[in-house]
């Protein structure tokens, strides 16, 4: 996946949470940013990255998301590993 394609998904994830009333807040309280931090942050890579980890957290949200979205289910996973910033960290 291309970064380009991976930032249009993070864009289009951020939109869907934007409009799922239940969901928004709860990315509020465990991200610490209100909704003008969002709106102010949308094209920053920072906010993608927690973004796709918070949507990563739960299968729940990523099948309703890329439902939503028209995508497969591993997209939201592919687009945060070609984020800048994205690739995973191996700790071992």
């Amino acid at each position: 996946m291309t970064p380009n394609r991976a930032e249009e998904i993070a864009l289009l994830a951020l939109g869907w949470l934007v409009s799922n009333d239940e969901l928004l807040p709860v990315f509020l309280g465990a991200s610490g940013a209100s909704l003008h931090d969002v709106k102010q942050g949308a094209s920053d890579p920072a906010l993608h990255l927690a973004l796709m980890d918070f949507l990563l957290m739960d299968d729940q949200w990523v099948m309703a998301c890329c439902q939503a979205l028209n995508l497969p289910n591993d997209a939201l996973a592919h687009a945060r590993q070609s984020l800048p910033g994205g690739a995973q960290v191996h700790w071992t």
